[in-house]
């Protein structure tokens, strides 16, 4: 305990005075936090080059309520990774704040991850310099220790988590509003909205993270702490007075609006809890009470450990990353016992300190320690992970404030070491920032992410099992398979590792599968590979097996549909394509295939109707897809073509061209479609005309019989064949004699007789009977070259 009377309490100290008479001009405060938000930026400006990595992609680049064009109704009842949140398998984090920022975010810039990164900087840097409000107004720091306090935690290493991951923009906002509240309710000149102000300002801040709601808590605490002479005098006279009266008003407020806060976010939970398994948190799913304990406050005291000295650090710490403590003789007991001891002596210094307040600042830096991570800490809920490095964010408010009041204290108490400070101070500060600096560089990427956390925990399994998926995707067979195996030994009952195994492994593929399941019976993937391994096999009635289980286990598994249409009987089929377009309506593969199928059952009709569906889900969809399109062209085209409808073709490829073309106006387009209208038109008219300079080969029925080669081997049959097309031919010619009629007259009678179905002349050769030639097989050549 640090005895300083003389220094900084006495009343009659000179150094109090200055203290008390500082000045507090604006430009004091605007250098203080130019030069906190300018060294935030610069600790972290490596950071602008990395990419989306490990919890980014199912939460932003995989999320429809971010990049499916959704709408907004949509995302305040899905959770944060996009799943409904009535949905059984819901991770049930409700955090739509964050979500529409990243909205807001891809609508300005898509998915180019540098202004993503610029974004998660610049919420840093704001976080950084109401920090260093909060200290000055707040925790009553001096402002060059609130400044110190600020840069401190500027270049803090652990939050490299949340400002070099774009997931961690959750942690950024919840940590805005949560001091902003606070900055609100304790301001020098409140009145009664600065309650509510803060009271919304803190549901903002639980709407971007669930722990935002503990600013309510805090604003208690603190108000207490700080009307507690006059809540005691007032217990001693039995006479309320009026600070204590204005104290029960704000409670009663902020005290109704944390229970309504509350039970809406409980009924956002539709009923169920979210469920987790042993492989993300496995001390809460230990039999012993005992175990869970010991093992959940070292925990605990190891995060605390992380503030301090923040060298090691993961993105994951799960799976046999930290093992439990099982015994009371663990020697990690020792460092548990330390860091509880040292949380209690501070909590005895600040009970003792609750009259007079002499050392506001520790009260206020032990609040920030243990308020916010409450949650967090298993110790109330069970949380779906170990070590989340990302959660001490806020915590490390307090332990930066902490720190600063220490130096404050030795500053002025011993003022020969005054150069030993600074020194300290500036390794402190520089340590800092190459370590948050290296670590940006380690968030880069997914592969050098994983290669650098596996060097630090290489007993973590599940490391071993995403470093091993990174390998198969960039078709690094075997170094996948010695980490999946790696991972099957530091974790045996590991499922995903199996079916992950199963799949690059041929001999033993179906033990893999099977182990799969055995471990994990819900494992929906590893059915779905056992039935398509049964398939392969022949083995259909198991295979049906297998894909009915799939579906039981997620309805909505829409891979488990296409496979079970190939197995199902004919009778059944209709039932499974109905099903597949009720769960995806804008997949146009699914039409095709419905298509195909009434095709395959003589019905031209109603599967001409399911590929125009196709082409129009093609020509509306705002993703370019050249393939899609051409598919369901193809299948239109060929539709309309056997039923004889040719000028629906027609129609079918003017539209497909201007669609293509990409023209952004109606009227560029109608004049692209009359001008290429008018060129078909007059490439049919000039080839109609060519064939009909040359009379000979327009109106003379060509004998065929006179083309033929004797050949001394024809059978009789064929000379009887052939005498009886010699005398209908000759037939023809005696009627187009009789009629003697001219070149354009019998063009435009043969055109006609094709259109009503009569006989044509047997020259084969001759003029062609629509104004666009061929249409069918100059759809067929576009379609094909294109494809």
């Amino acid at each position: 305990m640090c005895r300083c009377k003389n220094v900084v309490i006495s009343k009659n100290s000179p150094k109090m005075k200055r203290r008390v008479q500082e000045p507090k001009g604006l430009n004091g405060d605007a250098a203080i936090y130019c030069m906190v938000t300018a060294t935030a930026v610069l600790s972290y400006i490596n950071s602008l080059n990395g990419d989306f990595v490990h919890d980014d992609i199912p939460a932003i680049v995989s999320n429809a309520d971010v990049v499916g064009g959704g709408n907004l109704k949509q995302l305040l009842l899905d959770d944060f990774w996009g799943t409904p949140m009535a949905d059984p398998s819901s991770h049930k984090s409700y955090r739509p704040l964050t979500t529409l920022s990243f909205r807001l975010n891809y609508a300005l810039c898509g998915l180019h991850p540098w202004w993503w990164h610029a974004c998660n900087v610049t919420l840093h840097a704001a976080c950084c310099a109401l920090v260093a409000r909060a200290c000055v107004t707040v925790a009553r720091l001096q402002r060059p220790f609130a400044a110190l306090a600020a840069l401190l935690f500027a270049v803090h290493p652990v939050h490299t988590e949340a400002v070099a991951g774009v997931v961690g923009r959750a942690e950024l906002l919840a940590c805005m509003f949560f001091l902003s509240s606070l900055l609100v309710y304790h301001r020098p000149t409140s009145n009664k909205r600065s309650v509510w102000l803060s009271v919304i300002l803190g549901a903002l801040s639980m709407l971007a993270k669930e722990t935002g709601v503990t600013v309510l808590l805090m604003n208690l605490a603190i108000d207490f702490f700080r009307c507690w002479p006059f809540v005691k005098r007032s217990l001693c006279s039995l006479k309320i007075e009026k600070r204590c009266s204005g104290l029960s008003v704000r409670t009663i407020k902020v005290v109704v609006s944390l229970a309504l806060l509350v039970s809406l976010r409980l009924a956002l939970l539709q009923g169920t809890w979210p469920s987790f398994n042993p492989q993300d948190n496995p001390a809460a799913f230990h039999p012993s009470f005992f175990v869970r304990l010991m093992t959940f406050c070292y925990l605990a005291a190891f995060n605390w450990w992380l503030l301090i000295c923040p060298w090691t650090l993961s993105h994951d710490w799960q799976m046999g990353s930290i093992p439990l403590v099982t015994s009371g003789w663990d020697p990690r007991n020792f460092l548990t016992c330390a860091a509880f001891g040292t949380m209690l002596v501070l909590g005895y210094r600040c009970f003792l300190d609750l009259e007079m307040q002499r050392h506001t600042p520790v009260t206020i830096g032990l609040l920030f320690l243990v308020v916010p991570f409450v949650p967090a800490s298993n110790l109330l809920v069970t949380v779906g992970f170990v070590i989340a490095e990302r959660v001490l964010y806020i915590p490390s408010v307090g332990s930066v404030i902490i720190t600063a009041y220490g130096v404050q204290l030795m500053w002025y108490s011993k003022p020969g070491s005054k150069a030993l400070l600074v020194v300290g101070l500036a390794v402190l500060a520089a340590s800092g920032v190459a370590r948050t600096y290296r670590r940006n560089a380690e968030w880069r990427d997914r592969a050098t992410l994983l290669r650098a956390d596996l060097v630090t925990l290489p007993q973590n399994a599940k490391l071993h099992y995403n470093y091993g998926n990174f390998l198969r995707e960039t078709e690094q067979q075997d170094n996948a398979i010695k980490h999946y195996k790696e991972a099957l030994r530091l974790w045996p009952g590991y499922a995903s590792a199996h079916n992950n195994l199963g799949t690059l492994v041929s001999e033993s593929a179906e033990h893999h599968f099977l182990q799969a399941i055995r471990h994990n019976r819900h494992h929906v993937n590893a059915h779905y590979n056992l039935a398509k391994l049964y398939r392969k096999s022949g083995r259909s009635s198991q295979a049906v097996k297998m894909l009915e289980r799939c579906i039981f286990l997620q309805p909505r598994f829409v891979q488990a549909h296409v496979e079970l249409l190939s197995l199902k009987p004919e009778p059944e089929k209709r039932k499974i394509l109905t099903r597949l377009i009720e769960l995806e309506p804008e997949n146009w593969e699914h039409y095709i295939l419905y298509g195909n199928w009434l095709k395959s059952k003589g019905l031209p009709g109603p599967a001409a109707k399911f590929f125009i569906e196709a082409t129009r889900l093609n020509f509306n969809s705002p993703i370019d897809s050249i393939r899609g399109d051409l598919i369901s062209l193809r299948s239109t085209a060929l539709m309309y073509r056997s039923v004889g409808q040719k000028s629906r073709i027609l129609q079918l490829l003017t539209r497909w061209h201007t669609w293509r073309r990409g023209y952004p106006s109606a009227a560029a387009a109608h004049m692209y479609l009359r001008d290429w209208r008018l060129r078909m038109e007059l490439e049919g008219r000039a080839l109609i005309y060519s064939k009909a300079v040359n009379p000979a080969k327009a109106t003379t029925c060509v004998d065929h019989t006179q083309l033929e080669a004797s050949s001394n081997k024809t059978t009789p049959s064929k000379i009887t064949k052939t005498k009886e097309n010699t005398l209908e031919q000759r037939k023809i010619c005696k009627e187009c004699k009789k009629r003697n009629l001219s070149v354009s007259t019998l063009i435009k009678t043969t055109h006609n007789k094709s259109e009503i179905g009569l006989k044509k002349c047997a020259n084969k050769k001759s003029v062609k009977n629509d104004v666009i030639p061929n249409i069918g097989v100059l759809t067929e050549r576009i379609l094909v070259k294109t494809s």
